[in-house]
């Protein structure tokens, strides 16, 4: 009796995914430029005139409301003055003086004890050459303005960070109340922050830390309540069992286990601080922000990617310090006291003498980085056409060009339509919800079709992220010796504020869309590629020998073994790479990018257009919520 193979079926839901897909085409063709509730650049919906109207209600009663008298005001003036007393320390003339009370010595000797006293002899060389650089730069004022608010916020972050993740690393309710807030807030982008704050505390250093300290908080609470909760159980146990109260048992046992992981936190803390502050800028924050932000808004290369480089720097310095800090070290007394006293009168001479206080400008290089710079680009620009050219175009045609046609030219309700669908048969009916909930958000904010611009960039630059995190991350999760070579530059990326990725991509690709998607892509592959290299690398040996003792070619074992065995760590690195793309096509606003981060920098620039900068930024996060939801839905299902 002879066997018949029965027909091999395809996938249900796949098939119908691409059977809505194909009809939203159809329908495309048919109602293309009908019901997309386009709005002009200077346009207002009566939402976004309402904000005004609350805006400049708000102003009028700033002086005489109770809640503004007693309780934003004050904290306005708390914040405002510790950032001005630390601006008095390192930064800004002060107390009557032409220089601040420490000058650029007594800072690069302060930097480079501390460096010693918790990182060691390398990474103090570096923090002396780094900051003595930044001297070079003849950025020294600005960098330090930027270091001011950098630690203004990081240490009031902390202040409230870590009791609050040592309360949810003890209680399970507090961790459960706190971790969806914490989500919400990480998952916002930083651009989102600032015009709300700007309603309640006006623009200046003061609401440009409290935004910084905002987004630099969750780091360090999650972290430190991640850090108690590993301690290991029997440690607690044996602890409470010699008679330890509660109290002994988080400072004698708790804290100094967890001390490794809580210090990591205080490093994600500066690092998410540092990058805030220079995008703060934009609320008239001080330094180095600013600068860049000038440079971009004028298209001047050289300026921006000299001011981009010394941010780079302290990042660098800032991270380094902070890593090497995670390790316990000894110095020998003789060390620990002869630094203190070098220290000690290094800061003396620049308290008493010009020469120490003022970086002298006789040596300077920041001119020659910015007009090698701005050759560099002039040389590119006239000689990489071609090249450039050719990948923008390419890009533009097949990719952003045809998302874009097909989000923002159908009728709202058919994208509405299909994007709940699709969410359904992803996720199931939670995620469906959530979409349906999200975009009728986005019809009110009056910003649909500026919003499905932004969608559209973000899914072209997530695609290329995805790609280059499938190539280079299994290469690395395969090969140690690629993975030794190009972790190390993925985690120095990782370093760099958004900010600076727009520089180079500015230079090469002009001001447009483009240049704002390819800065995306290359701030988001970091994190996408090293979370795949890992997925890769977690798969057990032992399946892939057998693979290929099986007869299974390198393609065959990436493509039926491999790939998906890693698809939680696929799918996380397209959650993430969502995240941070969108965070990133959001601030190239400022290069040509248009569409919602357009309508936010315009928002800050023109007090007519507040009203419609408030709702962009309420459409950037119910579009990263939205799409935050629905990859964690499918991560979910996919893995089950």
């Amino acid at each position: 009796m002879v066997a018949v193979a029965a027909p091999r079926q395809l996938p249900r839901k796949p098939l119908i995914i691409g059977v809505v897909v194909l009809a939203w085409l159809v329908l495309w063709l048919l109602f293309r430029n009908v019901g997309t509730l386009p709005l002009d650049a200077s346009a207002l919906t009566p939402l976004h005139r309402w904000i005004n109207s609350v805006n400049d209600a708000v102003g009028a009663s700033r002086n005489t409301n109770p809640l503004f008298l007693y309780f934003f005001n004050e904290i306005r003036l708390v914040i405002d003055e510790f950032v001005t007393f630390i601006q008095a320390l390192i930064a800004q003339p002060s107390f009557g003086r032409p220089v601040p009370v420490i000058g650029w010595l007594g800072v690069v000797a302060i930097a480079g004890f501390v460096s010693l006293a918790v990182a060691g002899w390398r990474v103090m060389l570096l923090s002396v050459a780094g900051f003595v650089f930044l001297g070079l730069q003849g950025l020294w004022q600005e960098s330090m303005d930027t270091l001011s608010l950098t630690l203004a916020a990081v240490v009031i972050s902390l202040l409230f960070g870590i009791p609050l993740g040592i309360w949810a690393g003890l209680s399970d309710r507090a961790n459960r109340v706190m971790t969806p807030v914490l989500d919400f807030m990480q998952t916002m982008p930083t651009f989102v922050y600032l015009a709300p704050l700007t309603l309640f505390f006006l623009i200046g250093p003061a609401s440009a830390t409290i935004a910084t300290l905002i987004y630099a908080a969750p780091p360090a609470i999650r972290i430190t309540a991640h850090a108690i909760r590993s301690v290991p159980h029997n440690t607690v146990e044996a602890s409470e069992s010699l008679g330890a109260t509660r109290k002994q048992t988080l400072v004698k046992v708790l804290l100094p286990s967890a001390r490794k992981t809580i210090v990591l936190g205080v490093n994600q803390t500066i690092m998410a601080a540092l990058s805030m502050v220079t995008i703060a800028a934009l609320i008239d924050a001080p330094g180095l922000g600013k600068t860049v932000v000038k440079a971009l808004q004028t298209l001047d290369v050289g300026t921006a990617f000299n001011a981009g480089l010394a941010i780079v720097v302290l990042a660098i310095v800032l991270d380094r310090v902070t890593t090497a800090a995670t390790e316990r070290r000894k110095l020998p007394r003789w060390a620990l006291f002869g630094g203190l006293g070098v220290t000690g009168v290094c800061v003396y001479l620049s308290y008493t003498y010009l020469w120490a206080a003022e970086f002298q400008t006789d040596v300077e290089i920041g001119s020659s980085i910015n007009k090698g710079a701005t050759a560099v680009t002039e040389w590119a620009q006239d000689s990489l056409p071609v090249l450039t050219g050719g990948f923008k175009d390419f890009v533009t045609w097949a990719l952003i060009n045809p998302l874009q046609a097909l989000l923002a030219e159908s009728p709202w309700f058919l994208v509405a339509l299909v994007i709940v669908v699709l969410s359904f048969m992803i996720g199931g009916v939670k995620p469906a919800i959530v979409s349906a909930v999200c975009l009728g958000l986005l019809v009110a904010t009056g910003l649909w079709q500026d919003t499905m611009i932004t969608l559209a960039s973000t899914l072209v630059a997530t695609i290329l992220v995805m790609v280059l995190g499938i190539v280079i991350g299994v290469w690395m999760g395969r090969s140690r010796r690629a993975d030794g070579f190009i972790r190390p530059v993925l985690d120095a990326a990782q370093v760099m504020p958004a900010f600076v990725y727009l520089v180079p991509f500015l230079a090469l690709f002009s001001a447009s869309r483009f240049t704002a998607i390819i800065a995306a892509v290359v701030f988001a592959a970091p994190v996408a590629i090293k979370i795949i290299a890992d997925g890769i690398r977690a798969v057990s040996p032992a399946t892939v020998e057998a693979s290929t003792a099986l007869g299974s070619s390198s393609w065959q074992t990436i493509v039926k073994v491999q790939l998906p065995m890693a698809r939680g760590a696929l799918t996380l690195a397209a959650n993430q790479g969502l995240i941070y793309v969108l965070s990133m096509v959001v601030v190239g606003g400022l290069v040509g990018a248009g569409a919602l981060g357009y309508d936010v920098v315009a928002g800050f620039s023109q007090g007519q257009l507040y009203g419609k900068g408030l709702a962009a930024g309420v459409a950037i996060v119910v579009l990263g919520v939205m799409l935050d939801r629905l990859t964690q839905a499918a991560a979910k299902r996919w893995t089950n």
